[in-house]
């Protein structure tokens, strides 16, 4: 047992450390290209973030367990919102104020819906994967369109988090190297002491992805939220946020599925609600007040802590 938690804990780490790298390389190579600091957070950092999760998914995928795939993807969707801005709301009121966030929680509200239509039949084919990769780029051509009307503050805000990152050439190469290998090789040392975990405790594979490596592959955007709210950058944390969710269905599950059919397994529709309603919260904040006071952060982290803890004694029934 003690052997698996090492291996778990060796994963996880060289998940994050290969994603910092990763966004560290491909931010500065996007910038050298002429790619704008928003258009380059808004789609290279937050890809980025959520590679944890891609090297998770597609692994699971092809060994066969989609479930912890999808698992992961719905579980890091709830910990995005529910833990991650609960966190940053605690570190300080978030201020929502960009349009282009306002636009993406519906987006990310319409990608949650779509993934439980192409779920009532329990699977997701390589049909529906590149269905999914469809919207992603769709997504992001859409998001560079729009960061070109953004308003000069909102530029300037996103500019701060990504313009240091332009290193030197041969360091930009280096990075990405290094951060992809770290991804592809934490990400089997993780399912391995994953599937580990699973079979010692009797747990389905996809109870696993929606806690434990769901909570574990979310912590770079926790990481980022809560130091953008620090900032009073509100809109990079809900930004982040928002951004990985919607990168998460499309982009993670997406490529996942053309890997191998994804089965929901022990993943069930409670779990998916609890998904879009996490998300749905969103919408009276942005509209009226657009802002995420403390006190409402402490009420998503309840929501999170409360579904863990169900999740968890269900699994042990």
């Amino acid at each position: 047992m003690l052997t698996l938690f090492l291996l778990f804990i060796a994963g996880l780490a060289l998940l994050l450390l290969g994603a910092d790298f990763l966004v560290r390389g491909a931010t500065s190579i996007g910038l050298r290209l002429g790619i704008t600091p928003l258009v380059a957070g808004l789609t290279i950092v937050a890809f980025g973030t959520s590679s944890p999760e891609l090297a998770v998914g597609v692994d699971s995928a092809y060994r066969g367990i989609g479930s912890m795939a999808i698992g992961s993807a719905v579980g890091s969707n709830i910990c995005n919102i529910a833990l991650v801005l609960g966190a940053a709301a605690l570190v300080r009121p978030i201020n929502i104020q960009s349009q282009l966030v306002r636009l993406d929680i519906p987006v990310m509200i319409f990608c949650s819906l779509l993934l439980m239509l192409m779920l009532v039949d329990g699977v997701l084919s390589a049909l529906d994967g590149f269905f999914l990769i469809g919207g992603i780029a769709a997504y992001i051509f859409f998001s560079i369109y729009l960061a070109r009307s953004e308003k000069k503050k909102i530029q300037d805000e996103f500019g701060e988090v990504v313009r240091d990152n332009l290193l030197a050439w041969w360091k930009e190469i280096l990075l990405v190297v290094i951060g992809m290998g770290m991804l592809i090789y934490g990400g089997k040392i993780l399912v391995d002491s994953a599937v580990g975990f699973a079979g010692n405790f009797n747990i389905a594979p996809a109870i696993i992805g929606l806690t434990v490596i769901a909570l574990g592959t979310s912590l770079p955007e926790l990481a980022t939220a809560m130091v953008a709210s620090y900032r009073q950058h509100g809109d990079i944390a809900i930004g982040t946020a928002v951004g990985s969710n919607i990168f998460n269905i499309l982009a993670i599950i997406g490529i996942s599925a053309t890997v191998a059919p994804l089965q929901m397994g022990a993943i069930k529709w409670p779990d998916l609600a609890v998904m879009l309603a996490v998300s749905l919260i969103l919408i009276p904040l942005v509209v009226s007040r657009r802002q995420l006071e403390r006190w409402e952060g402490a009420f998503l982290l309840v929501i999170y802590v409360v579904y863990v803890s169900v999740t968890v004694v269900q699994a042990g029934q």
